[in-house]
């Protein structure tokens, strides 16, 4: 999984920090796709008092009765995919893990480099599903009414993502484990993610993403949202303004790493479009879990073979994302388990920030080069609940305590 691309890779949230392919929908009440990885992100995102399942007024009539939606055409498919991708880009850290632990070479534990392995591309279209749902939640499920809508929910991302730099930065100061002076990466996180927080690179491209997306669907309503354009201004010059500030001055400037990818934008479009779609038929889902099957089997040869960690753009994770999406577009979500989804789905934003500290304080207790293979599928399958469980389990502690506009 490339969190473009991270796979320790986070998706996803450092370990072994792949370069970004970039979590952290991850995303609350009004949510967008990271806005969920706003939340999930996150795949999380909550702006505003209606979610962004519910989509746009009159949504309730058009989707009533469709499988995945309640009547009032609640998007619970989608919820189930923001939970499902703050669990895989976790487990795809764990993934990374692994491979940091053989540095990245089968010479060196050949059962725990193809756990790793195999962990980072079975999770690897996580990070691209968190840009489809923030894509589709702009566009259909929640398009936003102002640029103060937009800024709400832009604070609900960067509020947390600046409280997680600090805390990484001060653990890792702590650890002695930093890569360098604390002062000089807290600057450097204002403009850019950094080590130890490096999962959440996801956000410095969620965040022009919605702008970008939300200003179109305002100038669509006639609207003119000058601080959004000035704020996208500054977003598109920050790169050639850095880079020549320190051309000219010889300083150490910070990278300007406030970017959305062309291949974010073409996931947030496309993922909008076919999430949009009428639900997969039951009898199609069974060949679309083997087309994802048959993209995984694609990924893992190009991950040994290739390049480690697979970037998001590439045609194989995009391949394994679609088929993910259609085998779960529409599926319904039985009454009963709504309540517990919504939960997990509200936790998945500060599940998907919290993880990396407990992955960087215990993996060296589970993972060793020297492994065999049901040692290191039982090491990363233990590595996997410990990172999972506490971190759910504290999100939705702080998420009753009022907590969540803070920690995500």
């Amino acid at each position: 999984m490339s969190l473009e691309n991270v796979s320790p890779s986070p998706a996803i949230s450092k370990t072994l920090v792949p370069e970004p392919r970039p979590g952290p929908e991850g995303a609350g009440s009004e949510k967008t796709g990271h806005e969920k990885a706003d939340s999930d992100k996150a795949g999380s995102d909550k702006a505003g008092s209606q979610k962004a399942g519910s989509g746009e007024p009159g949504s309730e009539k058009r989707a009533a009765g469709k499988p995945g939606r309640s009547p009032q055409g609640h998007r619970y498919d989608i919820d189930l995919l923001r939970v499902v991708c703050a669990c895989s880009v976790i487990v795809g850290h764990v993934g990374g893990a692994c491979m940091q632990a053989v540095d990245r070479s089968a010479d060196n534990g050949r059962a725990v480099y193809w756990t790793g392995l195999f962990l980072d591309s079975v999770t690897s279209w996580a990070v691209p599903m968190y840009f489809a749902i923030a894509g589709w939640a702009v566009l259909v499920g929640a398009p936003p009414r102002s640029g103060r809508t937009l800024r709400r929910r832009s604070l609900r991302m960067l509020v947390p993502v600046g409280i997680w730099s600090a805390v990484y930065l001060a653990w890792g100061r702590l650890r002695d484990t930093n890569e360098g002076p604390t002062s000089k990466l807290a600057l450097e996180a204002v403009f850019g993610t950094v080590q130890p927080a490096y999962h959440l690179w996801y956000f410095y491209a969620h965040v022009p993403l919605i702008l970008i997306l939300g200003l179109v669907m305002l100038l669509k309503a006639g609207q003119r949202p000058w601080g959004v354009v000035a704020a996208l201004v500054v977003i598109s010059a920050g790169p050639t303004a850095f880079s020549d500030l320190a051309r000219l001055t010889g300083w150490d400037v910070p990278r300007f790493g406030w970017q959305a990818g062309s291949y974010a934008l073409v996931y947030a479009v496309v993922g909008a479009l076919l999430l949009s779609l009428p639900a997969t038929p039951r009898r199609h889902r069974a060949w679309w879990a083997a087309g994802a099957v048959a993209a995984l089997a694609a990924v893992l040869w190009s991950q040994d073979r290739i390049h480690f960690v697979i970037p998001n753009a590439s045609v194989l994770v995009a391949a394994l994302s679609v088929c993910v999406l259609f085998a779960v577009n529409g599926v319904r979500i039985p009454e009963r388990i709504r309540p517990v989804l919504a939960k997990l789905t509200d936790a998945g934003l500060g599940a998907f920030m919290f993880h990396v500290l407990v992955l960087n304080a215990v993996a060296p207790w589970f993972v060793s080069s020297g492994r065999g293979w049901l040692g290191a599928a039982g090491a990363a399958a233990a590595l996997a609940v410990v990172a999972l469980i506490p971190s759910f389990a504290l999100s939705m502690l702080w998420g009753r305590l009022k907590l969540r506009r803070y920690l995500g």
